[in-house]
């Protein structure tokens, strides 16, 4: 029994290695393209603190580094997550190698600059794309609408400049474009009519944006729609209609000029903001049948009572005042 306790020792030893083996190639499952990709971005952000878990050793799955996800079943890396961090650097083109990719989110990282880099149009697959609260500059690119998989873009909160690119209208299944809080220049695109499926978030606020509102807009069902402070002028009525479904309307500090009380209003509206214009007329009845949570139509030249009823009452004075004449409450002004 002796002389055979080395050979047993052996065998041991090889089924444990064996089976140690076996382990590892079930508990790393990252694609080693992906892997190499994610070390790369790593190196191009400058090794930041919150990339410490992207280890180099080759037995650490990446599929467990934290800012990412993979696909359960390929293993491949599809969203990739920066958040809040003062990392210093631009947007590491090597993100193009990670060609698996769905979700792209670059969020709050405040000293992130340059260009929206070409990159990304090696993401195929891309549906979702945040890039906010960065020091991004340029323009938005005209190569996004090559991006035929998007479904969200939020590029607010940087500091991009010139014109919103109308190759956005060739995105297909678009659902929400939000370039709020930058520097854009220029007219609303009305190619942007293409993009008339039901519910459509439109965000352009607090920009340079000058003309009108495309007519063309009259046959997009918006689901929120937010114009708020540019230069923007002309009429709103086609945005309304007793077939709307759209519920968020912010287009206050503008230069907007209609008559209220002609616009047919829908019955899904909750939030209106119309303040700060040149808006001219009587506050519609329709208002009191709806479930308004916000008003604001301060700031105009309108005129006659306010509607009783409703939730009309429930605002305060500041909803209404600075208007050539309106009375009634909640006003303290008394209706001749």
């Amino acid at each position: 029994m002796a002389k055979m306790l080395p050979v047993t020792f052996l065998i041991g030893t090889i089924f444990l290695a064996f089976h140690s083996s076996v382990a590892d190639s079930k508990t790393v499952k990252c694609h080693p393209e992906d892997r190499e990709a994610l070390l790369s971005i790593k190196k191009a952000l400058n090794n930041p603190y919150l990339l410490a878990s992207w280890n180099t050793s080759i037995d650490v799955d990446c599929c467990k580094w934290y800012c990412l996800k993979c696909d359960p079943t390929t293993h491949r890396v599809y969203d990739l997550y920066l958040q809040n961090s003062d990392l210093s650097a631009k947007i590491p083109p090597e993100i193009g190698n990670l060609t698996y990719l769905r979700e792209l989110e670059l969020h709050k990282l405040p000293n992130m600059t340059g260009p929206i880099p070409t990159s990304l149009l090696r993401l195929p697959y891309l549906n979702f794309l945040r890039i906010d609260w960065t020091g991004l500059s340029g323009p938005i690119p005209d190569f996004l609408g090559q991006l035929k998989n998007l479904t969200y873009l939020n590029l607010s909160f940087n500091k991009l400049t010139g014109p919103i690119p109308s190759s956005l209208s060739q995105i297909p299944n678009l659902g929400t474009i939000d370039v709020g809080r930058n520097q854009l220049t220029g007219t609303i695109p009305a190619s942007l009519v293409s993009l008339k499926g039901n519910n459509l978030y439109f965000k352009v606020s607090h920009n340079l944006l000058t003309g009108k509102v495309p007519e063309s807009f009259q046959e997009i069902d918006f689901g929120w729609i937010e114009l708020s402070r540019n230069r923007l002028e002309g009429d709103l009525s086609m945005l309304f209609g007793k077939n709307k479904t759209t519920q968020i309307m912010f287009f206050d500090r503008n230069m907007f000029e209609f008559d209220f009380s002609k616009l047919e209003i829908h019955s899904a509206l909750t939030s209106l903001d119309l303040s700060h214009n040149k808006v001219y007329g009587q506050i519609p009845e329709a208002l009191v049948g709806l479930e308004l949570q916000y008003l604001n139509v301060s700031y105009n030249r309108l005129c006659g009572q306010i509607p009783v009823g409703g939730r009309l009452q429930s605002f305060d004075y500041t909803t209404y005042f600075h208007n050539r004449c309106l009375c009634g409450a909640p006003l303290n002004i008394t209706c001749p």
